[in-house]
């Protein structure tokens, strides 16, 4: 993924809510993120603030565990990208 690409996720990912909060990686957290890469694509993650981990290293290990990019890291929020695996399922069109 080059910055232009990487750009205009951030800024889709900008208007979007985080749907899912993070205090620990499960492997039940990780099947469910990766179900949601399925069905949109683009996720938000908040990190708890009761988690010790470095927000850094758990979209690293979750991006990982779903074959999936890290798009950004802000403070304790995680954007993560994955294509749809079918091309007339994907809805967002790289530039």
């Amino acid at each position: 993924m080059n910055s232009k690409q990487r750009a205009y996720l951030r800024k889709i990912s900008a208007m979007e809510a985080p749907i899912f909060q993070v205090s620990s990686v499960t492997p039940e957290l990780t099947a469910a993120i990766d179900e949601a890469l399925e069905k949109r694509e683009l996720i938000k993650l908040s990190v708890l603030k009761n988690c010790f981990d470095d927000p850094r290293s758990i979209a690293e290990v979750l991006a990982d565990r779903t074959h999936s990019s890290v798009v950004h890291v802000i403070g304790r929020k995680i954007v993560l990208y994955r294509p749809a695996k079918e091309e007339k399922n994907r809805k967002i069109i790289l530039p």
